[in-house]
């Protein structure tokens, strides 16, 4: 039987709220939770947990919201936890050599690729943008770098031409708070090899930008075809039209040459900096999605119009 570990659990957004939950199905003492600072949110502003608070919250775990944990103080609320391990996924703010030291274990992390290819802040987005074949977690003992700690597992997932953001994140959060299960058993059993990174392929994955979305008709309708799908939920893609935003929920690659951002048909086929891109569902600012065709039914958006 795997031995019951005393863990912190240090997480933020939605795609750390399965592995929190998959710690305390398999037993494990998670004695704290921690998280981002609320923030203010909604029209109204209201302060709102983060998503892995509010989940900590309705399992009665406590909850610690540092703006930093470089402070002695911090430093010190955090060794006195007197833990076997913290695991670590999306947190968001940088662990000192003090914080990976106190766990008798360390502190595992729980990354979104497979490193050390995608190492940073968007690895789910930047593979499909960059038409990656594979994506997958690995499960990472943590040092002072950015993701640069020793591999201890990995898993991978293929990507195809349906792949959005959105079906990724889902995929691999699940498949981070299978792995850490396993990895735990294994680290607390002594029998987990550390692997350091290789030193040829390492990628960066910047954070997200929310002006990125913004379609830039002069790429390739491959380029674009993949953005649409990699910022699908957030930032989304969209173009500009009569003072309107209007944004690309789903699209296709076509055959069709003009300038680029060219209407060619009124299939909503789009011309590129190379190839064309046919607009599949759309959503016009506080509409519901809906397909093209339809869209068109009820906006004047003739052929040879230039879209930006």
């Amino acid at each position: 039987m795997a031995e019951k570990l005393r863990l912190a659990f240090m997480g933020t957004p939605d795609f750390s709220v399965p592995v929190l939950a998959a710690l305390i199905d398999a037993g494990h003492e998670v004695v704290c939770v921690y998280s981002q600072s609320p923030r203010a949110a909604g029209r109204g502003q209201k302060q709102k947990p983060s998503s892995v608070h509010a989940k900590a919250e309705e399992l009665g775990i406590d909850v610690h919201t540092p703006k930093s944990l470089k402070s002695e103080v911090e430093q010190a609320v955090f060794t006195a936890l007197e833990l076997d391990c913290a695991v670590v996924a999306a947190y968001g703010l940088i662990l000192p050599r003090e914080i990976l030291a106190a766990p008798r274990l360390g502190c595992l992390n729980i990354h979104a690729s497979l490193l050390p290819r995608w190492r940073g802040a968007a690895p789910i987005q930047r593979a499909i943008l960059a038409g990656d074949e594979v994506s997958g977690v690995t499960i990472m003992q943590m040092d002072e770098g950015l993701d640069t700690g020793d591999m201890l597992l990995s898993k991978q997932v293929p990507i195809n031409s349906k792949t959005t953001g959105e079906s990724l994140h889902d995929a691999l959060s699940e498949m981070g708070a299978d792995l850490i299960i396993g990895a735990l058993a294994s680290l607390a059993a002594g029998t987990l090899t550390a692997l350091p990174q290789p030193a040829e392929g390492v990628t960066y994955a910047g954070k997200l930008e929310r002006q990125e979305g913004h379609i830039d008709w002069n790429k390739s309708a491959l380029e674009l075809e993949r953005q649409v799908r990699a910022f699908t939920p957030w930032p989304g893609s969209w173009f500009e039209f009569a003072d309107e935003r209007i944004k690309i929920i789903s699209a296709e690659t076509a055959d069709g040459t003009d300038k680029p951002g060219t209407v060619l048909d009124d299939h909503l086929t789009i011309s590129c900096g190379e190839g064309a891109l046919r607009l599949v569902k759309i959503q016009r600012a506080g509409k519901g999605p809906m397909a093209a065709l339809d869209f068109l039914r009820g906006f004047d958006l003739p052929v040879g119009s230039r879209l930006f």
